[in-house]
């Protein structure tokens, strides 16, 4: 049986992110490239053991990538290690679709 983690929709989400919250983004480089919400910090799942030290450990967070399954993994690993995190259902499929706001650096942003 896969393991609960803590789930958020995203019109559930605040339009503009308090202080205190990070939204993680755990896709890989050409995803981010592609589109991301304006806000979001950057670290690739693979990288993520590696660079702990650059997500803020007193923040809520937030998880997201594609379509929720690896963000889903990365917010249990998370929570196992001391954080409070919550996957993002639908990932940035959901985003996209709720009309969240997004930016790339090539062009029209979109989620692949």
């Amino acid at each position: 049986m896969p393991q609960q983690v803590p789930t958020v929709n995203v019109p559930d989400l605040p339009a503009d992110l308090p202080e205190g919250v990070t939204l993680l983004d755990v896709r890989e480089p050409d995803e981010w490239t592609a589109g991301h919400a304006p806000e979001a910090l950057h670290i690739p799942m693979g990288d993520l053991a590696a660079r702990l030290s650059d997500l803020p450990a007193d923040d809520e967070v937030y998880v997201v990538c594609r379509s929720g399954g690896r963000s889903a993994r990365v917010t249990a690993f998370l929570n196992a290690n001391g954080w409070d995190a919550k996957n993002v259902a639908g990932g940035m499929q959901s985003w996209q679709a709720a009309g969240r706001p997004m930016t790339s650096d090539n062009g029209a942003p979109t989620v692949i």
